[in-house]
């Protein structure tokens, strides 16, 4: 099978295609036929050589779509269309950026759907990142919702379900050219991020501020969301986009009293395969608009990861193997 393999810790050329055997199955683990697979800002950093645990040559990849080909499970039978995320795939062990994945039971998510491989690939990963950062957000239909970060996937996605719900809603963007796309996607407010803090463009829109923040953009920005938000709301940190620390970070200082800071880590959504049903429904029924804004061939891999590490996309990047 051919397969992108990132060789060691390094750019974009550190991902050579090569050949490599088909995996045989073992107990407990299936051979899914790759037919889709996500690309997300944590296999940029594991690429990097910011995640401690991997060991390379490693086949990346935190998610992918596809089918059972070799099932050692009976209620997975060769044929079904599958989803998986995260479990430590593409970490501690080869993830979807192949022809061919092993992968545990348990992450294996069986769905029916006639969607396209590039749509439904779309969605396990950033659809459930989404879906899960908003229910620890709490946010229903009175509140006000502030996308930090909203041409990332997650944004775009975060974006559409809160439109399907009826959610008033604004996003940051720090690239003109990507406003229409933001005000496609169903946000009312696109709130252009020009450095430092975006407080008195956040309160033309809101003057007592945001009730809600989904801050996607990470450790850099956490100060500042958390002086955004209303008294009493609450702030989500879901994203990595620049990090995964905050230095020197106070609670006490930085916390104002009665706000809330949480925190959405898609590992909690693995082998989530009700809510991903939920997803597919709504993205058939159209109330949820997937964004995928470029689907790449297995042997475009590094061209990918330029892309996505020049963040030149609007929403989702797919690899098609």
């Amino acid at each position: 099978m051919r397969a992108a393999v990132c060789v060691r810790a390094g750019g974009p050329d550190v991902l050579e295609i090569r050949e490599l055997p088909v995996p045989a199955v073992r107990p407990g683990w299936s051979l899914v036929q790759v037919k889709g697979a996500g690309l997300n800002r944590s296999e940029l950093r594991t690429r990097q050589g910011h995640s401690p645990n991997v060991r390379f040559p490693r086949v990346l990849g935190i998610e992918c779509v596809g089918v059972v080909v070799a099932s050692t499970d009976p209620a997975l039978p060769d044929g079904t269309t599958v989803a998986t995320v995260m479990g430590e795939m593409g970490r501690e062990f080869d993830g979807g950026y192949a022809e061919y994945a092993l992968l545990p039971n348990s992450l294996l998510m069986p769905v029916a759907t006639t969607l396209p491989w590039p749509i439904l690939a779309a969605l396990p990963e950033t659809y459930l990142t989404a879906r899960g950062a908003l229910d620890a957000l709490g946010v229903g239909r009175e509140n006000r919702l502030l996308i930090r970060g909203g041409t990332s996937s997650v944004g775009m996605a975060a974006a559409s379900i809160a439109r399907g719900q009826g959610i008033e809603t604004a996003a940051t963007t720090r690239r003109p050219a990507k406003i229409d796309a933001l005000k496609a996607a169903g946000v009312d407010h696109v709130i252009l991020d020009e450095g430092g803090s975006l407080a008195a463009k956040v309160h033309e829109v809101w003057p007592e501020g945001p009730d809600r923040v989904l801050d996607l953009v990470g450790t850099s920005t956490a100060r500042d969301s958390l002086r955004l938000v209303r008294r009493g709301g609450t702030v989500c940190m879901a994203g990595t986009l620049s990090g995964w620390l905050i230095p020197d970070f106070e609670p006490v200082a930085m916390i104002p009293s009665g706000t809330r800071l949480t925190a959405f880590h898609s590992d909690d959504m693995k082998g989530g395969t009700a809510v991903l049903e939920r997803v597919v429904r709504e993205v058939e029924a159209g109330i949820y608009r997937p964004n995928v804004d470029r689907v790449f061939g297995l042997d475009e891999v590094v061209a990918a990861h330029r892309y996505m590490e020049n963040n030149e996309a609007t929403g989702k990047v797919v690899v098609i193997p």
